[in-house]
């Protein structure tokens, strides 16, 4: 039997069209969905017209199975079909609609994030608002030719500097002189020519020329050194100069030798002059080039090489197409900070409640960046929420004030991300720095595997929830771990990625699904042409990673290199993102695997943490190691005979270059499982990309917490059918409703349909129809600690895969 509940909208179809007054309907029978529109339209445009009339109900009544069937495999690909209970379980469906999914962060206090109070953080008296200082930078001083000094000025600290340098001599060396034989004195002035002369001749030389580079001497004074470095790059820009402690070193730069091959010798020369003076605003072109292909290789050389310095543009006038390169605009002031400077410069932190409605994090953080003008870096928060959920988080925003922030939040509402409990905090938020999640859930049609009478479903349904609570679950990594793709396994990226094949990493990333929406359309662009541009131009903007990959790609290319720099351009938590959703498949394999071949107790061999179990596990992927007072101890034989340890004191490892593997068939079985995905000698360190994995220990079994459930029994609700008026074909006036428009359809709505406008005279009539549901529903209130999934455990509980 099908059950309809209504909504009244009204949309303009265009900009000269009157109002369309759109009835929006829901049906809904065995755990199917078909939504419809009612619309009526009082403009005589053909166009509308024709639109209105369409008639779509057979696609509702026969959805095309592909993508679903992907989606329903994915579940059984990354987590096995062990469990741990015997029970026999149930069928039911979550996630319905958001609401039946509500998840609320506990904080590291213990209180769920919508009723613990804001930390007040200190302030000093006199200030409105707590702000953190900067960690000062450090800036080594390295000679290379993109760091020059220039005309910078430096601040310097008197008492620091030698006061035995005679004052002539000092000012000298602190001004603007090029003059080599001032600087260094005539006799390493000469050493220096004579070095340069064999260099540019190409004669292999003896002494320093033979090594390939040259010692100008030690120099006390940091200014004199500055002075130095500048005056050697000037006279000499195919030089490089070196500092190694107070000792300054030349040696040939291997950047001009290779942009000597594509411009002239002379043009090379100047442009090195330019990048080393760094004058504000400044420009410098080349000389016009009519080849397009070797202004290409000039682009793509300086964007490589300097691109974080100048940016480079082709221009063309009468003489014809010429490259110009331009320094980019500094961000911050152009001098080095003493510790002193840095510690007035203070950095505003915003803390927040953020409720997010079917959303990712990631995608709620770059919809908050993007209006509050930061980068999606800005904000911290201690772990990543479901997206088809209703969520609750702690999250801290960098550079933000409490008063702009309070401006901005009403204009998030409309895309689903409120805010509340708006403060000032003292420092942001770190990843795993969390209790746990609460959870408030409800499983919809709940019937027998067997389909059977449902007369015992309410034994069933509690001897499993009972079981689960006591015996607990395999601590499975849930299918979130692996991505919400169909068609992108994070593990295979992950797996190519410790390879260190970043192509391939590459290829996996953008590999499109079956959904012809504009991200896909933009990875399918890619996939098939190879352009990042014209992808990036497709590419909607709050799909943050994508973005910042196919910008690194057109940047620098498509290369090896491109690929590289194209995964450098993700935050390190992105990074890490993809080789953990690879070790956490392993992990998942080997906790079945330890089940089912040994067994639900400790044996000789398991690893088992020593300290005994206080409902508070909080070794999750974030710590590489079990953490204060834990320690990893191999079970010995007179151990597991005596039984002194529990099944909740297994741990596994996730795979790593620190950890400990079990000294029983289980460690074997990890060896021989690294090997066949050939890591066998991996060193789980990706050093191009900044990674390390150095693995961690995870609890074999988890509980839930305050675990409560209450089954909800058949109920009458009043539902709203349309009758069409007379004379009236109802199918002709139905239409489509579009997929992205559904989750406008709220719960509300389907209780207590919207009246229509008055003037709206067309709309059919609505008339009230009892129904009987016969769809029993379960309750689950529970707490999970930190890295425990939800899914995994409502799994255990029904013994069967959630899609």
């Amino acid at each position: 039997m099908w059950i309809l509940v209504g909504r009244v909208r009204k949309v303009p179809r265009h900009s000269k069209c009157s109002l369309v007054y759109t009835n929006i309907v829901l049906f809904y029978s065995g755990g199917c969905l078909m939504i419809v529109r009612i619309a009526v339209v009082t403009c005589c445009r053909p166009t509308c017209l024709r639109m209105v009339h369409r008639v779509k109900l057979a696609s509702f009544l026969a959805p095309a199975p592909a993508p679903a069937d992907r989606r329903m495999q994915e579940p059984a690909r990354c987590l096995p079909s062990t469990f741990l209970s015997d029970h026999q379980g149930f069928v039911g469906t979550i996630k319905n609609c958001i609401q039946d999914f509500v998840v609320t962060e506990i904080n590291i206090h213990g209180q769920q994030v919508t009723k613990a109070k804001p930390e007040s953080p200190p302030c000093n008296e006199g200030n409105d608002q707590c702000h953190k200082p900067k960690r000062a930078r450090v800036e080594e001083e390295n000679a290379l030719s993109t760091s020059g000094s220039g005309k910078t000025t430096h601040s310097h600290n008197n008492s620091n500097q030698d006061k035995d340098v005679d004052d002539d001599h000092d000012s000298i060396v602190s001004s603007d002189c090029f003059d080599l034989g001032v600087i260094l004195g005539p006799a390493v002035s000469q050493q220096l020519h004579q070095f340069t002369t064999e260099l540019r001749l190409g004669d292999g030389g003896h002494g320093e020329t033979a090594l390939g580079h040259l010692s100008l001497g030690s120099f006390s004074d940091k200014t004199q050194r500055a002075s130095v470095h500048r005056a050697v790059r000037h006279n000499y820009p195919f030089l490089m100069t070196v500092t190694n402690q107070e000792e300054i070193l030349v040696k040939e730069n291997p950047d001009f030798q290779k942009l000597a091959t594509l411009v002239s010798e002379l043009e090379c020369e100047e442009f090195f002059r330019f990048i080393d003076a760094k004058v504000a605003g400044s420009s410098f072109s080349f000389q016009p080039d009519g080849s397009k292909e070797h202004r290409t290789s000039v682009h793509h050389f300086i964007t490589v090489r300097f691109g974080k310095l100048v940016e480079t543009k082709s221009f063309t006038n009468e003489t014809g197409s010429f490259i110009t390169a331009r320094l980019r605009e500094r961000t911050r002031p152009n001098k080095k900070r003493s510790a002193a400077d840095a510690e007035r410069v203070d950095v505003t932190y915003t803390g927040f409640v953020l409720r997010k409605d079917n959303l990712e994090t990631l995608e709620a953080i770059s919809l908050m960046a993007a209006a509050l003008d930061v980068l999606p870096c800005d904000f911290s928060y201690a772990g990543t929420k479901d997206k088809r959920a209703v969520t609750h988080q702690d999250m801290v925003v960098m550079k933000v004030s409490v008063h702009r922030l309070k401006e901005k939040a009403s204009e998030f509402v409309s895309r689903g991300i409120h805010l509340s409990g708006i403060h000032a905090a003292s420092e942001p938020l770190h990843l795993g720095r969390l209790k746990g999640n609460h959870f408030d859930i409800v499983i919809r049609d709940l019937k027998l595997h067997d389909n059977s009478c449902h007369g015992d479903l309410e034994t069933l349904v509690n001897k499993a929830v009972e079981d689960t609570k006591r015996r607990g679950f395999i601590n499975y990594y849930g299918p979130q771990r692996f991505g919400n793709s169909q068609s992108v396994q994070a593990d295979r990226v992950g797996l190519a990625l410790l390879k260190e094949d970043m192509e391939a990493a590459i290829s996996l990333f953008f590999t499109p699904d079956d959904e012809d929406d504009l991200p896909n359309k933009a990875k399918r662009h890619y996939k098939n042409t190879g352009n990042a541009k014209e992808a990036l131009a497709l590419m909607p903007v709050f799909k943050a990673r994508e973005r910042l990959m196919l910008r690194a790609l057109h940047r620098y290319g498509v290369s090896a290199e491109g690929a590289s720099r194209a995964w450098l351009s993700l935050p390190h938590a992105s990074r890490c993102f993809y080789p953990h959703a690879y070790c956490s498949l392993i992990w998942n394999q080997a906790a079945a695997h330890r089940i089912q071949q040994l067994g639900t107790r400790p044996v000789q061999g398991d690893l088992v943490w020593t300290r005994p179990s206080q409902g508070d596990l909080t070794w999750d992927a974030a710590a590489p190691r079990a953490g204060p007072g834990l320690e990893v101890h191999v079970v010995t034989a007179a151990e597991a005979k005596e039984g002194i340890f529990s099944l909740e004191q297994v741990v596994l490892p996730m795979p790593g270059n620190s950890v400990l593997y079990p000294e029983n068939v289980l460690g074997s079985w990890y060896r021989e499982r690294l090997e066949q995905d050939g890591l066998g000698s991996c060193r789980f360190r990706v050093p191009a990309l900044k990674l390390n994995v150095p693995g961690c220990y995870r609890p074999l079994v988890a509980r839930a917490l305050n675990l409560t459930h209450t089954l909800l029994p058949h109920h009458n609700v009043a539902h709203t059918l349309p009758t069409p008026s007379p004379g009236q074909d109802a199918h002709r006036d139905l239409t489509l409703l579009p997929a992205e428009d559904t989750h406008d359809v709220d719960r509300q709505s389907q209780l207590t349909p919207t009246p229509a406008p008055a003037e709206q005279t067309h709309t059919p009539a609505l008339t009230h129809t009892p129904v009987l549901t016969h769809t029993p529903a379960l309750h689950l209130s529970f707490d999970l600690n930190s890295s425990c999934y939800a899914t995994v455990f409502l799994r255990e509980v029904m013994r069967c895969d959630l899609s």
